[in-house]
């Protein structure tokens, strides 16, 4: 993907709503160019294109949450694999900057990843790593397995590490989720007691989802971008979780 793209589809997810206009400033391009590189994006299923602009694509489809805030979630995912010790067990939950954690995991071959995530599963099929997959629902979206046979699989599995995503992060709410069975299998994985560590970019502070989903004294760790804001390391911090970033 060109750079341009990225940039395109960062700014975009970012202002919720984005013109031909304020891209072709913003990026240095003509509009003709900005109008021909969102048609390529819509029909790749990146953005929605709109009357003047675009809109973000709302979708759970790993492949197209990388690309936002790549570079965030790239050097976080360094930081995160740093952590893993040779012969060490973990489970990778899922998600875009949990995705490239496996995929820096997958320079190695002396881990082991539990992951309920398929998407995740295949991007280490040509890597020396050893992996089990979790049984359950497929849930097509998001490439993961979901529900109660996902539960006992977590329950019959031993991990030392659980590396997690989250959908938002308010001092209201704690830490939520977009996707109600996601988020159970989350809540699963917190309760094998082993050390719980948050992946996220700091653009997820603040938001607010429909679903519940850890508990501040069940999280150990967070792992986030430069960008955090004090008010939320703050927060974190004073319920005992370490803030890396």
């Amino acid at each position: 993907m060109q750079q341009r793209h990225t940039d395109i589809i960062n700014l975009v997810n970012e202002e919720g709503r984005a013109s031909v206009g304020e891209m072709s400033i913003k990026l240095g391009v003509s509009e003709v160019t900005i109008r021909h590189d969102l048609n390529k994006l819509e029909k790749e299923g990146f953005i929605r294109r709109v009357h003047g602009g675009a809109t973000p694509h709302n979708t759970d489809n790993v492949s197209h949450r990388i690309t936002v805030n790549y570079e965030h979630k790239r050097k976080m995912a360094m930081c995160a694999a740093s952590l893993v010790e040779h012969g060490e067990t973990v489970m990778i939950e899922g998600g875009s900057a949990n995705a490239l954690l496996a995929k820096e995991l997958g320079k190695r071959s002396d881990v082991t990843i539990i992951t309920p995530s398929s998407y995740i599963a295949h991007l280490m099929k040509e890597t020396d790593v050893k992996i089990i997959v979790l049984g359950g629902l497929y849930q097509h979206e998001s490439e993961s397995m979901v529900g109660t046979l996902t539960r006992l699989c977590i329950k019959h599995t031993h991990f030392t590490k659980a590396f997690l995503g989250i959908d938002g992060l308010h001092p209201n709410t704690g830490f939520t989720s977009r996707n109600m069975m996601r988020a159970d299998v989350g809540v699963a994985i917190l309760e094998k007691g082993a050390q719980n560590i948050v992946i996220t970019d700091s653009s997820k502070f603040g938001q607010v989802h429909n679903t519940p989903l850890y508990q501040f004294e069940q999280v150990d760790m967070v792992i986030t971008d430069e960008d955090a804001s004090l008010e939320y390391v703050n927060l974190l911090e004073k319920h005992n979780i370490k803030v890396v970033k």
